[in-house]
């Protein structure tokens, strides 16, 4: 059993999200209030105090001027938002509090971006896998030594019901050897790959592979997720893996770098029926 405590997470977000709670309650406002002073919704209200979501510097003046807030506490907020659109989490913070608890936070970004963009070069997403290639993965990923695979696992396939969500926006990019890449036995990849062509098969999905030997027109340098179309008119964000951190980006010049970089690897990928039969054909070989 884990008996970790669950540390505090060191973020700007959530340093950001406490300094505007404290600024709201200071001014007596309500979270309704608040929420109909800035222009969103009651719950991105709550979402950005819990350090859950990061708003906008427009957003973010406005709370401050319905708070009365001004001066050197007004020039922090813009200093804490700024860092928090293009902040870097530390793995070991994001772990603390086990697995489970990042795919609740993951499932709270997906749930209001409308269109998400999913760039992969090494596995296979989240949102696409199978219960006992999630299980292997998140072992893996369990740096911190939680423990919790299996409730982290069932969190992760309980995100998949968004795929089936009327309005919603996938794109799935996919290297050959992100399909290629085995965390267990060859079973347990033939399995996930049959999973992927099936779901490719779903009107909310845009699935794309890139051969090995395809022509690049991009360096593959990493994974990203871009969400966009999100809940009350926040701006894009992208979210990054590195081995070490995830990094969050929300400046609207960097938004376009990711943009342009998917737009590239467009280039060198196959889609629709040509996709499906390279992954059923991958299947076959195992």
């Amino acid at each position: 059993m884990n008996t970790r405590q669950p540390r505090e997470p060191r973020t700007q977000r959530t340093r950001l999200g406490r300094e505007l709670r404290e600024a709201r309650r200071l001014a007596g406002l309500s979270g309704a209030q608040t929420a109909q002073e800035v222009g969103v919704s009651q719950k991105t209200v709550s979402r950005i105090e819990n350090g859950e979501s990061v708003p906008s510097l427009p957003q973010v003046t406005e709370w401050a001027r319905a708070c009365g807030v001004t001066g050197e506490r007004l020039q922090l907020l813009i200093m804490l938002t700024e860092a928090a659109v293009n902040e870097v989490e530390a793995f070991r913070d994001k772990l603390a509090d086990g697995l489970t608890a990042v795919q609740l936070s993951v499932r709270e970004l997906e749930a209001g971006s409308r269109t998400i963009r999913n760039f992969q070069p090494g596995l296979v997403p989240g949102l696409l896998q199978t219960a006992e290639y999630a299980r292997r993965v998140l072992a893996l990923a369990d740096i911190n030594g939680s423990g919790d695979h299996e409730a982290a696992a069932a969190a992760r396939l309980e995100r998949q019901q968004i795929l089936h969500e009327p309005g919603r926006q996938f794109e799935f990019l996919m290297t050959e050897a992100a399909l290629r890449w085995r965390p267990g036995h060859r079973d347990v990849v033939t399995s996930q790959l049959l999973h992927v062509a099936a779901l490719a098969t779903l009107e909310s999905i845009d699935l794309g592979v890139i051969p090995a030997d395809a022509e690049m027109h991009a360096i593959t340098r990493s994974n990203f997720i871009i969400h966009e179309d999100r809940d009350d008119d926040q701006p894009p964000v992208v979210f990054v893996e590195t081995p070490h951190a995830a990094l969050y980006a929300s400046e609207p010049a960097d938004i376009e770098i990711f943009r342009s970089e998917l737009a590239r690897f467009r280039q060198s990928a196959i889609y629709g029926a040509a996709a499906l039969t390279f992954i059923r054909d991958l299947a076959a070989d195992r």
